[in-house]
């Protein structure tokens, strides 16, 4: 397979991880934090937008070595949420998931806030505007 996976070896045979696995883990465990409204698809990919659980892996850069895992993840926070704190709370929440599931050390969680998502408050201020 091509350097876009992790392998194993052990006395019965390998184990092969890709990095899409390992994006969609850390996209995951970031969406299950309180205050996060979705994921964006980076400064690569544009203009921010809000992805589903279908994309779970947008939003996510991963660079995978034999043993250790660094990630970047732009995320989109819910309006009235402390941004430092949900911040700090994906990283660790990203860092735990990677090392249990995968078994990789993750060196570096780096958090790239894109937008602020204003939910229903900014809807009712559109409604406002046009009455």
């Amino acid at each position: 397979m091509a350097n876009d996976v992790i392998k194993i070896e052990d006395g019965m045979g390998s184990v092969r991880i890709g990095d899409e696995v390992v994006s969609m883990i850390a996209g995951m465990a970031a969406t299950e934090i309180d205050g996060i409204a979705g994921m964006s698809g980076g400064l690569v990919e544009g203009i921010a937008e809000l992805l589903g659980r279908n994309y779970m892996s947008k939003g996510v850069k991963v660079e995978v070595g034999e043993t250790e895992a660094r990630v970047d993840l732009y995320i989109i926070v819910k309006y009235g949420e402390r941004i430092p704190e949900v911040a700090i709370s994906v990283q660790e929440n990203v860092k735990r998931q990677i090392e249990e599931f995968t078994g990789l050390t993750v060196v570096e969680v780096n958090v790239y806030v894109q937008g602020i998502d204003f939910g229903d408050d900014e809807k009712k201020d559109e409604e406002r505007k046009i009455r």
